[in-house]
């Protein structure tokens, strides 16, 4: 059972709107997931656990990481088992969707010059491998007002590149360059570049705190 359902019986006739403990899956179908799940096991009032199937997205999670990896195989494991449905109703009713990498590619509503299957629940138009292949990976530092402190080193590796964004999508981050590589649009988070690979919590932190503002909306309703 996830926050909200929790939290609604517990709070049941006493008017409380608030949960300190979330449940955020990693969709574990491909890619990096185990360091993203790491991560949310050193946040406190997390509960994340991998999640493979439509039934754990649809009744146990408040949030979703969708990890790196290869975006053409991640759609079509999605597509196969329902995952994608799944995301998008629960999206759509305030879970919350965390991208990084192919986890942006497959959060956009365009992907440029590609046709692959995507849940198309951000309102952005990304360029897949953008910056190059492997070895033309980078770091680079990035500052994140809404993170607060220090600078934000980021990992850039086969990075996607966000080439529009829509009127709803804020932009959080950017490269010297001007690039967009943080985004928010209400519920969903994408980044392009991966904050699992190093020891900075902070990008995590947000989403869970993304998370409990929508467990909280959700249980207002």
């Amino acid at each position: 059972m996830n926050a909200v359902a929790t939290a609604k019986l517990q709070n049941q006739g006493q008017g409380k709107l608030s949960t300190e403990h979330v449940c955020i899956g990693v969709l574990g179908l491909q890619g990096d997931y185990q360091k993203h799940l790491e991560m949310l096991h050193s946040i406190d009032g997390v509960n994340a656990k991998i999640v493979r199937t439509a039934q754990e997205i649809s009744e146990w999670c408040d949030g979703l990481v969708i990890p790196g990896g290869e975006s053409t195989t991640v759609g079509k494991l999605m597509a196969r088992y329902g995952v994608d449905t799944a995301i998008i109703e629960r999206a759509a009713k305030g879970m919350a969707v965390f991208g990084t990498c192919t986890g942006m590619i497959l959060l956009a509503s365009e992907i440029e010059g590609s046709d692959q299957h995507r849940l198309g629940l951000m309102d952005t138009t990304v360029r897949r491998n953008a910056y190059g292949r492997q070895l033309d990976s980078f770091e680079a530092d990035l500052d994140v007002p809404c993170l607060g402190g220090k600078t934000v080193r980021a990992v850039f590796i086969r990075a996607p590149q966000i080439t529009a964004v829509g009127s709803k999508v804020e932009v959080l981050a950017t490269l010297e360059s001007g690039e967009a590589v943080m985004i928010r649009q209400g519920n969903c988070l994408a980044i392009s570049f991966h904050p699992e690979l190093t020891d900075d919590t902070r990008v995590h932190k947000y989403f869970v705190e993304v998370t409990r503002e929508a467990a909280v909306g959700l249980m207002a309703r």
